[in-house]
């Protein structure tokens, strides 16, 4: 083997260690969204005119689905997929602020993908502004509540040495959240600018995206503020 291509060799492989991480974000983040959007159509479809039927099948696709993604990209990203959970984890010193450049657009552009893929699946336009308003005082509200108890579940895990449950007990809060909280649980700035491009049950207008996205954040800073009352000192070694 030539010095050449051994030079290459010791190039490629750290040059693809480091966009690991972001790619499994950028897939992850667009599957969920697919999942929660295709689901989301696929319930129109299937359950006309029953909305708390088409809900029912949006949230348990929602909950499989994102449980099934965490799985498979915690090795390679910690499977985020939500700009929130990417502050917090730095704010919480788990991973260096410097890494959030490439963790946030690739979770913004993996929901826009996602987005655009559940369209064509499903015979829609591949981008159209959604018509669905959803910023009021009520949604605002339960985003922001919404947003706090997810950082807390996953975190309060994390931190206590049980992060080998976190897939399923964030799949199962996510579930619950559809259906307890008014907004149906959004909880993620990424996700909330995909579902802008989509004109169907998952969709939110541009004009109610900032809303949420301000609710969440708050709640990401509350659920911080719990999660240093209730698990101050991690267990686990990052």
């Amino acid at each position: 083997m030539s010095a050449t291509t051994e030079a290459a060799k010791q190039i490629r492989i750290p040059t693809i260690a480091v966009l690991r991480p972001a790619l499994a974000e950028f897939v992850g983040s667009a599957g969920l969204t697919a999942v929660v959007v295709g689901s989301g159509i696929a319930a129109q479809h299937l359950s006309p005119g029953d909305t708390g039927l088409q809900l029912l099948e949006n949230a348990l696709a929602t909950a499989l689905g994102l449980t099934v993604l965490v799985l498979v990209f915690a090795p390679s990203s910690g499977a985020q997929f939500n700009p929130v959970v990417s502050l917090v984890d730095a704010a919480a010193g788990g991973r260096p602020w410097r890494g959030l450049w490439s963790y946030i657009p690739a979770q913004v552009l993996g929901c826009l993908v996602g987005a655009v893929l559940a369209n064509l699946m499903f015979e829609q336009p591949a981008a159209r502004w959604s018509s669905t308003e959803r910023a009021t005082p009520a949604h605002l509200l339960a985003e922001v509540v919404a947003t706090a108890g997810l950082i807390l579940v996953i975190f309060v895990l994390a931190r206590t040495g049980r992060a080998a449950i976190v897939a399923p007990a964030v799949g199962a809060y996510i579930g619950a959240a559809y259906w307890f909280t008014s907004s149906t649980s959004f909880a993620n700035p990424a996700i909330t600018i995909g579902r802008t491009i989509t004109d169907t049950f998952a969709g939110i207008a541009p004009g109610s995206a900032p809303w949420y996205i301000g609710a969440q954040l708050i709640g990401a800073g509350l659920g911080l503020a719990a999660v240093r009352v209730f698990a101050p000192n991690s267990s686990v070694t990052r």
